[in-house]
């Protein structure tokens, strides 16, 4: 069985750029300070992930969920005026995967009204056998419980499954869970552990569809 998982923020969708510009929108209107280093902690974990690292640099009285309220309440502003952002190749490697015979999952530290909201938006939750979201889980990434809970869906054996992140705290997480994990960089460039960590880095998804076409022609899995 060809097996692969792939995240959803920076990988599938341009959405990453869009959250940060939310949260450092509203952390403006407030005059806080330093969200430009706090934001990329948070990248690849679940609400209450990025709350931890919230809260240590602006104090445990801080109101995150009011903060997250506004920015969330901005992201969904600019989505309904300028639409999803899909990633260049999301489609196209989907549709070559499932004609493939592939069987793919994806895991999200998004909530999951989030993640149904934009898969079914883009018309792109058909392809997936298996949606794993940040809420389903109590860990999040960079531990390994949401891929190890993908791969128990797709009844897919880690070790066999590719999983597609943007990432360090994905890629850390896809490693822990004992997968291949294919880096596709966003906003963080990789550095020595993600080379590490990666079994491959890639510049775009056509990159990753070319390599699977490559390693997979004429073999069966």
């Amino acid at each position: 069985m060809k097996a692969v998982v792939f995240d959803m923020d920076g990988v599938l969708f341009d959405t990453e750029i869009l959250c940060m510009k939310s949260w450092a929108a509203v952390a403006g209107e407030h005059g806080l300070r330093g969200m430009e280093e706090v934001f990329p902690k948070c990248i690849g974990c679940n609400e209450s992930g990025s709350k931890k690292y919230v809260l240590e640099a602006y104090g445990e009285d801080f109101d995150y969920e009011g903060f997250r309220k506004e920015a969330s309440a901005w992201f969904w502003a600019y989505i309904e005026k300028n639409g999803l952002p899909v990633k260049p190749g999301a489609e196209e490697i989907l549709k070559w995967l499932k004609e493939d015979g592939w069987v793919i999952g994806l895991a999200s530290s998004t909530r999951q009204s989030t993640v149904l909201s934009h898969l079914e938006q883009a018309g792109l939750r058909e392809f997936f056998s298996a949606v794993v979201t940040g809420d389903m889980v109590e860990h999040s990434k960079p531990e390994p419980d949401i891929y190890l809970l993908a791969c128990r869906k797709l009844s897919a054996e880690p070790s066999q499954t590719y999983a597609i992140e943007d990432s360090p705290n994905g890629i850390r997480a896809a490693h822990a869970a004992g997968m291949m994990p294919l880096m596709v960089p966003d906003m963080l460039a990789p550095d020595e552990e993600m080379r590490g960590l990666s079994l491959e880095i890639f510049g775009d998804l056509y990159g990753v569809m070319e390599y699977f076409r490559r390693k997979f022609d004429h073999t069966s899995v």
